[in-house]
């Protein structure tokens, strides 16, 4: 009876106690939470706070926005942030128009081929961009080397890897098999299938990819100045060296921009979640 009397007491105090510990924890989370935020912001936050403070700042010291006004009407400007938006557009057009049927087709049709593509897609992050650019140059005909655009066909390489594993992971959250079969008994081909109905379905990856291949493009240098091509990245360089405060008053608004291109994509993204169309 003793024995019994203990374990039961035992028992109780034990789960008297529980409460307390994990109350205790609790309190210790609520604690460190804020704290590592802040540390995590403030890492992230500062360097903008001191590339804006600096791009603000002259060299007598005073603060002004010249160096903001003055991005526009700087030479070389308007030819290289003209020649990045081209790139882009034939980037983003070239990298979903090949990455999205084959994407489709290997979940579809070749599913034992997909550990083959992952490595296959993997091989650009693995090769260093300096290697890729020599060797097209060395292989590519004169008239594509003098051709700015050579640079878009180069850029689709560097964003295979992202563009695809973003592509596989909304291929993934979805029976593509089930979907196709359904379009396919009621008279969908496989382009219109394609288009209404898996194209939909896969909103989010096909934002996540264009979003990936639009930071890559707006920030490749290596490439762009091997090849000798003045884009928007290569022209923040050269121009850092004749005034450093425009420069980095443009590397500021690029990076706000991209974030602001991220909101805004997200914005869409959630509002076709919510809307009639997308619930259904």
């Amino acid at each position: 009876m003793v024995a019994v009397d203990a374990a039961v007491y035992g028992g109780e105090g034990m789960r008297k106690a529980s409460p307390t510990v994990a109350s205790r924890r609790r309190r210790a989370s609520a604690v460190w939470r804020p704290v590592l935020l802040l540390a995590v912001g403030a890492y992230f936050v500062l360097p903008f706070v001191a590339a804006l403070r600096y791009a603000l700042q002259s060299d007598t010291g005073k603060f002004s926005f010249s160096a903001f006004a003055g991005i526009t009407s700087q030479q070389g400007f308007g030819p290289a942030i003209g020649l990045s938006l081209r790139l882009l557009v034939l980037t983003v057009a070239l990298t979903l128009g090949l990455m999205v049927p084959t994407a489709v087709y290997v979940h579809l049709r070749l599913p034992r081929l997909r550990r083959i593509l992952d490595g296959i897609t993997i091989l650009p992050i693995v090769v260093p961009p300096i290697v890729l650019i020599i060797g097209v140059l060395d292989v590519a005909p004169t008239f594509a080397k003098a051709s700015p655009y050579l640079l878009g066909f180069e850029y689709v390489v560097l964003a295979m890897p992202f563009a695809y594993r973003s592509l596989a992971a909304g291929l993934a959250a979805i029976d593509v098999k089930t979907l196709f079969e359904a379009s396919r008994s009621l008279g969908g081909g496989p382009l219109q299938t394609l288009r209404r109905v898996l194209v939909p379905n896969l909103r989010a990856a096909l934002l996540s990819a264009t979003v990936l291949t639009v930071a890559l493009v707006l920030g490749e240098f290596t490439m762009a100045s091997l090849d000798q091509y003045q884009t928007f990245p290569v022209w923040i360089v050269a121009f850092d060296q004749n005034n450093s405060h425009v420069s980095t008053a443009v590397s500021f608004l690029a990076l706000f921009a991209t974030w602001a291109l991220l909101m805004v994509i997200s914005l869409l993204d959630r509002r076709g979640r919510t809307s009639p169309a997308g619930g259904e």
